[in-house]
C-alpha cells in the first residue's frame, strides 16, 4: 500500500475554465443546493413532527432525505467555493475524505431505496403480513445495516485510493475527488484496481438496479388483484420510486462500469446525480405523494397560527 506519495496535492481543474462560465456554475450550483437542503430538510422535517407519517416507508423516506443532504453536501459546497477561484487544490487528505463521504451516503442511498423497494413489495404482495414482517424493531434494524455496509464500502474505496501511487501528474479533470479520475494519474498499471472498482461500485449500482426493477415489475404484477383505488395509490408511489431509482442509477452505471477511461461527458454526468438527484428526489416525492402534502401543510399551518399568537 502507497501510503506516502510524492504528490501532496492535486488541481482540480473543475467543470469550466472560463472566468464568465465559472460564475454561471457558482450561481447555478449555489440554487441548485440551496435547492436540495430545502426540500430535503422539509421533507426530513415533516417526517419526523408527524404522526400520520409513522409506517415503514416513511422512515426509509427520511433516512433516504437524510443520506441525499449528506451526499450533496459532500460535493456541493467545495464546488461552489472553488468556482470563484481561478485555481483549485485539494490536499491528499482532504481528497481522501471526500471519496469516503461521497461514496458512504452515495451507497447508504442506494441501500434505503432497496428497502424501499421491499417495503412496497410486502406492503403491496403480502398486505395481511405487513405489520407483522415490517416492524419498528426489523427496519431499524434493517438502516443499521445499511449504515454499516455503506461504511464497508466507502473503506475499499478509500484503501484503493490509498494504493495508488502518485508520482507525478497532479491535475484532475473533475470538479472533485473520485478513484475513476485519480486512476489516470498513478503512476503504475491500474489494471486490478478498476478492476476492484468496477466489481465494486460498478457491482453495486448494477446489481441494486437490476434487483429494484425487478421487484418493482413483481409489485405492478401483483396490482391486478387489487381494487381500482388501491391499484392507483400504489401505482402512484411504485411509479415515484422507478423514477427515482433510474435517475440515480444510470448515471452511476455509466460511470463504475467500465474500464478506466474519461469521456468529455463524464463531468456532466456526474453533475446530473450529485446536484441534480438529490435536488429531484423531494420534488418526486411530495408532488406525487398525497400523505406527504397534506402532512407539510398541516406544518405550515401550525408554524402560522404560532406566529400569529406571538
Amino acid at each position: 500500500m502507497h501510503l506516502n506519495n510524492n504528490v501532496t496535492y492535486f488541481i482540480l481543474l473543475g467543470l469550466t475554465q472560463d472566468p464568465v462560465w465559472k460564475k454561471i456554475v457558482f450561481v447555478i450550483f449555489l440554487l441548485f443546493y440551496l435547492g436540495t437542503l430545502w426540500g430535503n430538510l422539509l421533507i426530513i422535517t415533516t417526517i419526523r413532527t408527524s404522526r400520520a407519517l409513522g409506517s415503514p416507508m416513511y422512515f426509509f423516506l427520511f433516512y433516504l432525505s437524510l443520506s441525499d443532504t449528506c451526499f450533496s453536501t459532500s460535493i456541493a459546497p467545495r464546488t461552489i467555493v472553488d468556482s470563484l477561484f481561478k485555481k483549485t487544490t485539494i490536499t491528499f487528505s482532504e481528497c481522501l475524505i471526500q471519496v469516503f463521504t461521497f461514496h458512504f451516503f452515495g451507497c447508504l442511498e442506494i441501500f434505503i431505496l432497496i428497502l424501499m423497494a421491499v417495503d412496497r413489495y410486502v406492503a403491496i404482495c403480502k398486505p395481511m403480513y405487513y405489520t407483522t414482517i415490517m416492524n419498528r424493531r426489523v427496519y431499524g434494524k434493517l438502516v443499521a445495516l445499511a449504515w454499516v455496509g455503506s461504511c464497508v464500502h466507502s473503506l475499499v474505496q478509500v484503501f484503493l485510493a490509498l494504493s495508488l501511487p502518485f508520482c507525478g501528474p497532479n491535475v484532475i479533470d473533475h470538479y472533485f475527488c473520485d478513484l475513476e479520475p485519480l486512476l489516470e494519474l498513478a503512476c503504475a498499471d491500474t489494471y486490478v484496481v478498476n478492476l476492484l472498482l468496477v466489481s465494486n461500485s460498478g457491482a453495486i449500482c448494477t446489481v441494486s438496479f437490476v434487483l429494484l426493477m425487478c421487484s418493482y415489475v413483481v409489485i405492478l404484477h401483483s396490482l391486478r388483484n387489487h381494487s381500482a383505488e388501491g391499484r392507483k395509490k400504489a401505482l402512484s408511489t411504485c411509479v415515484s420510486h422507478i423514477t427515482v431509482v433510474v435517475l440515480f442509477f444510470v448515471p452511476g452505471i455509466f460511470i463504475y462500469t467500465r474500464p478506466a477511461t474519461t469521456f468529455p461527458m463524464d463531468k456532466m454526468i456526474a453533475v446530473f446525480y450529485t446536484f441534480g438527484t438529490p435536488l429531484l428526489n423531494p420534488l418526486i416525492y411530495t408532488l406525487r405523494n398525497a400523505e406527504v402534502k397534506t402532512a407539510m401543510r398541516r406544518l405550515w399551518s401550525k408554524k402560522q397560527i404560532s406566529k400569529d399568537m406571538k
